[in-house]
């Protein structure tokens, strides 16, 4: 942004009335100007210090300015103030909970009235005693540092505390180049000329208040920590407002060398006396009693330092199971264009604009969700059970749970690939297509035939084995076409409805109804419900769609994110809601981020959906509005929650090498697939099916605990019996 001129505020009280005299700092500067040529430089310097000081800047021309015309020419002609980059805190469900924080530096800007006025004074103390009496140039500190480094004697430094600001903002100034702000830190007289008339101007503009605050939160303290904000925790575990004298001295002191002299990976003896000068030094200025000082040095130093997380990989060390939730958020993001142009624009936002974000992730209902899919299978199981639970309505995720640990951390020699994995498993992407859901997809062949008028009334005799119109050869072929099976005959064959067909999974009824809506339909029903084709294969029919015959029975790979949002949109009333993993964003400025908000779009019609929940009631349980269902593939799911209305599908690839459930109430949606992840020849058997309607149902119940009892809306009479 550019500079705005600001209120000036008186600057003068007892509590920042500043010594006459300042302490010797040490510079790369200073100690660079050295022979008989430099002392003529420094002639130069000191008379444009002395301009600086005491006439306004447009007044500063002739020699002084012109000596240092060649360095600022082509640089902007008023200072810009970018904001520095910004740590990005991601918070659980409740606000609070950390999941963990994106950055390139660790930094958070927090304004002047949130840092302790010890601090405001001790950094005031340690770099700048007379801040508050000149106007960004100290012409007197500059001309006595000249004398005693031309004379050969200590060495002694004239930065300014505001031209230390500048020279901050210059190097993370991103409409600079790359060159000018490498020259923002170069050890020149260039660069310390150039400081000076942009600290000059600086001061017409801002107050001491506001400079003070910038610099406060731009500063680096070492140790990682960038800003007071980023200082006080990593240091001492708490807030900058909450600093005590011997704390604020210490940080005060470590910015003249802050990664030499931090007690956490620097000189600890030298942290110690670097708080005693800034002790000293702010006796002198008189606000605090030389008492004080000394009751401070006394003070023990105590740490409580604190390692800011950084990355999926850094979740909560007892909460590992939450990197598939943040890899999915990191992913979503990725996807935004509210972010920036570009993946990679939107990934530097995040670690760089120092956004806070409240995720949908519900740690309750994540803890019951991985507690259930450990129930199937243990962390030790070459098999996986991924879980998803979402939110109808509004498309909010509330946990992603897999028996796996999100870690980098190497896996034992006898099992490579678990449980440690930074896969996607449970959402999918980056490499992960998804696995075979089987009878679920009957779910959109009968919505497609629903939404082109047939009623869940219509009927077919649904042999053993049909015939269908799609070619085939090979086994599973009669004639020259595709011939599907019924896995239990004797229980699926007969006079079928939508009802009866969908509560007992009967595969032939399915392939002939989407025979007679067409495949094609069936599988853009599927996509406007968020079944994505992510493995080339896929892709290729899903270009094809009215040769995919088979893709009633679910031979497309998917995910449990994908197909618990899915069926979350007909609980919701055929209302589709593009997953998504946050409640809310707001940026560094504490302003609201529409990313945040669902995007939701009307997919089916609500007689649509109503009428695909009657028929997926049965199932689950016998309870469809109108009395149609005779038998189901999961009906204890039904008890487990309660007798609460459900609705869902049982889904067995061919094989049974996957065994996948989705379900869902008006208020919460849900999906499990049993798989073995890297090795799709491993079947993992019907035995497992319970176990998975089981876990699903329970994630279900848990969720739900405490919530009220909705009822489903019954399907008009004409869409369910076309009449």
């Amino acid at each position: 942004m550019r500079l705005v001129r600001a209120r000036r505020r008186p600057e003068h009280d007892a509590g920042t009335r500043l010594a006459a005299d300042e302490a010797p700092r040490r510079s790369t500067f200073a100690r660079g100007l050295r022979g008989l040529g430099r002392l003529i430089l420094c002639g130069v310097i000191s008379g444009l210090v002395v301009a600086a000081g005491v006439l306004p800047l447009a007044l500063m021309g002739g020699s002084a300015v012109n000596a240092g015309g060649d360095v600022w020419k082509n640089l902007p002609s008023d200072l810009a103030l970018p904001p520095p980059p910004q740590t990005t805190y991601v918070y659980a469900k409740d606000g609070k909970t950390l999941i963990t924080t994106f950055y390139d530096e660790n930094r958070k800007d927090v304004p002047l009235e949130q840092i302790a006025p010890v601090m405001q004074q001790a950094v005031v103390a340690a770099e700048d005693t007379r801040f508050y009496q000149h106007r960004g140039v100290d012409g007197k500190s500059v001309l006595r540092a000249l004398v005693s480094n031309g004379r050969g004697g200590a060495q002694q430094g004239a930065s300014t505390l505001t031209m230390q600001y500048v020279r901050n903002v210059l190097k993370n100034n991103p409409s600079l180049s790359p060159q000018q702000r490498i020259d923002a830190a170069a050890d020149t007289p260039a660069r310390k000329i150039r400081e000076m008339r942009y600290a000059t101007e600086l001061e017409q503009h801002l107050s001491k208040q506001d400079i003070l605050q910038g610099y406060l939160n731009i500063a680096y303290f070492g140790a990682g920590a960038y800003g007071i904000y980023a200082a006080s925790q990593t240091y001492f575990g708490k807030t900058a407002l909450d600093l005590t004298l011997p704390e604020a001295a210490l940080l005060a002191g470590l910015l003249q060398s802050p990664d030499a002299d931090n007690p956490i990976s620097g000189d600890r003896d030298s942290a110690l006396r670097r708080r005693a000068y800034t002790l000293d030094a702010m006796t002198k200025m008189g606000v605090i009693s030389a008492g004080d000082a000394t009751a401070a040095q006394a003070q023990e130093l105590k740490l409580n330092q604190r390692e800011l997380p950084n990355n999926c990989v850094s979740v909560p060390p007892g909460h590992n199971d939450w990197g598939f939730f943040c890899d999915y958020f990191r992913q979503w993001w990725g996807s935004q264009p509210e972010f920036g142009a570009t993946r990679a624009d939107r990934d530097e936002a995040l670690r760089t604009g120092g956004y806070t974000v409240v995720t949908s992730l519900d740690p309750a209902i994540q803890a019951i969700a991985l507690n259930q899919s450990l129930s199937v299978y243990g962390y030790g199981s070459a098999r996986s059970m991924p879980l998803a639970v979402v939110t109808p309505g509004s498309g909010r995720v509330l946990a992603l749970a897999v028996n796996r640990h999100y870690s980098l951390d190497p896996n034992p020699p006898q099992h490579p690939r678990y449980p440690n994995t930074v896969n996607q498993l449970v959402a999918g992407g980056g490499g992960v297509a998804g696995y075979q859901a089987g009878s679920t997809f009957k779910m959109f062949t009968m919505l497609a035939a629903l939404d082109a008028g047939m009623p869940l009334s219509t009927r077919f005799n649904a042999p053993s084995r049909l015939a269908s119109v799609w070619p085939a050869s090979g086994p599973g072929s009669c004639g020259g076409r595709w011939c599907p099976a019924n896995e239990s005959p004797s229980w699926m064959n007969g006079d079928r409805t939508m009802w009866n067909g969908f509560g007992r999974s009967v595969n032939t009824y399915f392939v002939w109804l989407e025979q007679q809506v067409g495949a094609r339909r069936v599988v853009e029903m599927a996509q406007r419900l968020g079944i994505t084709f992510r493995s080339g294969a896929d892709a290729a029919m899903a270009a094809k769609a009215d040769q995919w015959g088979s893709f009633t029975l679910g031979v497309a790979s998917t995910t449990p994110l994908d197909l618990a949002n899915a069926y979350a949109a007909v609980a919701a009333g055929g209302l589709y809601c593009q997953p998504l993993p946050v409640l809310s964003i707001t940026d560094a400025n504490g302003k609201p981020v529409d990313a945040g908000n669902p995007k939701c779009r009307q997919v089916v019609s609500a007689d649509v959906a109503a009428a695909a929940t009657d028929a997926a009631r049965c199932p689950v349980s016998r309870a469809s509005a109108y009395g149609k269902c005779d038998g189901g593939t999961a009906e204890n799911v039904s008890g487990i929650l309660g007798g609460r209305p459900v609705a869902g599908k049982t889904g067995s690839s061919e094989y049974n090498s996957t065994e996948t459930f989705a379900g869902f109430t008006p208020q919460i949606a849900a999906a499990g697939i049993a798989v073995n992840v890297d090795n799709p020849n491993d079947q993992v058997g019907s035995g497992i099916a319970g176990s998975v309607n089981s876990a699903v149902a329970q994630t279900m119940a848990g969720a739900l605990r405490g919530q009220p009892v909705q009822a489903f809306q019954p399907p008009s009479r004409v869409r369910a019996l076309g009449r």
